[in-house]
């Protein structure tokens, strides 16, 4: 995602908050989620503006498999999640996010097109950096 980074969008980040002055407790990221609207015409990546509430268009929504903490100071975790051989043969994924437990996407990033063959898996990472 070099040059595009993701972001935690607004309504991950007024969770954040809300439960940091503990208001609302904090929901856990449990679901990833792959679509092919992270690109605009001419094949480059749309900026993530934080505002996003959705994939431009969501084509798979799958449980996250693990995560792990990043560094030394563990501001960092990455969520991973698999698009197994047989899932979107033939698509071009473009843009992805992590949705929490209330079904609310937390994070959206875009990047260039990657095909998906079909009989080979692609693991992803989805890093949230604090």
């Amino acid at each position: 995602m070099e040059g595009n980074r993701g972001v935690i969008t607004v309504v991950g980040r007024r969770k954040l908050c809300m439960a940091h002055a503990g208001d609302e407790p904090l929901p856990a990221i449990t679901r990833m989620a792959w679509g092919n609207g992270g690109v605009d015409e001419d094949g480059q990546p749309k900026p993530a503006t934080g505002n996003e509430i959705g994939l431009y268009n969501e084509l798979m929504n799958k449980a996250i498999e693990k995560y792990e903490y990043i560094g030394e100071e563990q501001t960092t975790c990455r969520y991973t999640a698999t698009l197994e051989a047989a899932e979107l043969s033939g698509e071009e994924i473009s843009e992805m996010g992590l949705y929490d437990a209330d079904g609310d996407l937390v994070a959206y990033c875009t990047f260039m097109r990657k095909g998906k063959d079909a009989n080979i898996p692609q693991v992803y990472d989805m890093d949230e950096i604090f």
